[in-house]
């Protein structure tokens, strides 16, 4: 005779186990995602705060702003040295400011400026321009002369803020 295995009984008190829910975890998620991402493009492209009236409060959002670059072109070429030294200058000047209105009196007056720069190119020394310092002269007395004109012609030239030699080729 043979024997029949036993069968086994499942004990009372346990229960069987269920799956988790994956659904509810990853609508969560999305939620947490579409919630952030709304409030970090809230935050980047809310308008900034508008600064008080006066001109003290307009000039530190002006040093804020992005620089604006005007690039004098073509490229200013002058001879300087005098007899029997003649040398060449080729020098590329942009200017910087960061009001639209200084740039745009810029261009309305480049043909002043341009006239008052090769004046001052084609009266330096060789000796001088070699240097770094006598180059740094050069670049302030740039700097000096386009304000100069600007105010004369009404315009802010102290709105231009600097000059830069990108380019400078001595002969």
């Amino acid at each position: 005779m043979a024997t029949e295995p036993a069968k086994k009984e499942p004990a009372a008190n346990v229960q069987p186990i269920k799956p988790k829910k994956k659904g509810k975890l990853l609508w969560i998620v999305i939620a947490v995602v579409v919630i952030g991402g709304g409030a970090g493009a809230w935050f980047a492209l809310k308008p900034a705060a508008q600064p008080e009236a006066g001109a003290a409060a307009a000039k530190p959002a002006a040093s804020h702003a992005a620089p604006i670059y005007y690039k004098f072109d073509p490229a200013f070429v002058v001879n300087f040295g005098g007899e029997g030294s003649a040398r060449y200058l080729q020098v590329t000047v942009e200017a910087m400011s960061r009001d639209m209105t200084v740039v745009e009196s810029l261009k309305n007056f480049e043909p002043a400026v341009r006239n008052d720069l090769v004046m001052l190119y084609s009266g330096q020394d060789n000796a001088t321009l070699m240097t770094v310092e006598g180059k740094e002269k050069l670049r302030a007395a740039t700097l000096a002369i386009i304000r100069k004109v600007l105010d004369s012609e009404g315009a802010n030239g102290q709105g231009l803020e600097a000059v830069y030699f990108t380019s400078f080729v001595i002969q």
